[in-house]
This record gives structure tokens, C-alpha cells and sequence, in this order.
């Protein structure tokens, strides 16, 4: 039996440093040329790897994911022990009742399994919605005040002049706007096999 489909690796987050002063300073020697103003960047990634919330946010989901994986295992357990000791069973009609009865139940593990992961990414998504909703006020101030006529992603830019980059602006804004957010795992109704 599989185990609920890689529900940890999709909430794992790569720590992406968000560049300091020093780095931009860094960047701006050995790429050279000056700053376009009016053009600014932004690492969504990196912003939600560092900014308090989503590190409270990715600690909450993996959390919530451990727990239905938990649910998961334990119902397996005694499944796997009754598949062992038929497996030393002779071909009767009563080993082939027994062997269907447990695939049966295999099958209803499989489904909870599919149906825990699914909820696991319907609460991942409506997570990402807040902290989103969260930080789209943040950008905007930023953009005002350094006055950014274009918001790029950096993680499109191959080079150039990094000097206008609102990522640790954004960071530090919602750190101060807001640290944690709170949810439970959401509940979808059953699907019919």
C-alpha cells in the first residue's frame, strides 16, 4: 500500500535568504550598470520562505500533515499483519473470502488516503490564499514608496542592478503586520468509491 501520495515534500519550503544591503551592494559591483528606476523586484519564494508568518504557516501544515499521516499508519498496521498471515494460508474458499475482505479494506485505506491528501492540499491552498491576502497590502506600500512603476520577479531577472529589490522591505513589513496564523485541516465530504 502507498503511503499518502508525498503530502510532507509538498509543503517542504527551501530557505531562500533574502539578499541584505551588503548583498545587493555585491551585486551591483560585479554586474554593473545602474539602477532602472521606476523597475523593481520581488522573490515571492523567497519572501514566504523567511517571513514569520509563512514559517508559522509551513509548521502548522506540517503538523496537520503528520497527523493524517498518522491516521494512515494506524489503520495499516493491522492490515499489513492480516495480509502476512494469509500469505502462509492454503487456497480454500475460506482464505479466498478472507483475501477479498481485506482487499476490500485495502482499497476503503487507499481511498481515506487520497481523501486526507486532498485536504491536506485543499488547507495548503487556502492557507497561501491569507498569507497572500496578507502580504498584497504590504507590496503595494512598498512599491509606493520606492515609487516602482514595475513589479518583476526576480526569479525571472538572469542580472543586473538589484538595488531596487522590495523582497526584505515586504519581509520586515509583514513580520510587522503579522507573526502566526491559525487553522485546522480542511474537511471535504467523502467522495463515493
Amino acid at each position: 500500500m502507498s503511503r499518502i501520495p508525498s503530502m510532507l515534500a509538498a509543503f517542504a519550503v527551501v530557505i531562500i535568504p533574502v539578499p541584505s544591503a551588503a548583498q545587493s551592494a555585491d551585486a551591483q559591483k560585479g554586474l554593473g550598470g545602474p539602477p532602472i528606476p521606476g523597475v523593481c523586484l520581488l522573490s515571492r519564494e523567497a519572501l514566504f520562505a523567511n517571513a514569520a508568518v509563512a514559517k508559522a504557516a509551513t509548521a502548522r501544515l506540517s503538523e496537520l500533515t503528520r497527523a493524517a499521516q498518522a491516521e494512515i499508519d494506524q489503520q495499516r498496521a493491522p492490515l499489513e499483519s492480516e495480509a502476512k498471515a494469509l500469505q502462509d494460508q492454503p487456497a480454500n474458499e475460506e482464505t479466498k473470502r478472507r483475501r477479498e475482505a481485506l482487499a476490500t479494506r485495502w482499497a476503503a485505506l487507499q481511498r481515506q488516503a487520497a481523501h486526507n491528501s486532498r485536504e491536506i492540499d485543499a488547507t495548503r491552498t487556502k492557507v497561501m490564499e491569507r498569507v497572500t491576502t496578507a502580504t498584497e497590502p504590504v507590496i503595494s506600500q512598498a512599491c509606493t514608496s520606492r515609487k516602482c512603476g514595475l513589479l518583476l520577479d526576480r526569479s525571472a531577472t538572469l542580472g543586473g542592478n538589484f538595488t531596487n529589490d522590495l523582497t526584505a522591505e515586504v519581509a520586515m513589513g509583514l513580520d510587522a503586520k503579522i507573526q502566526s496564523i491559525s487553522f485546522e485541516r480542511e474537511r471535504l465530504p467523502e467522495r463515493q468509491p
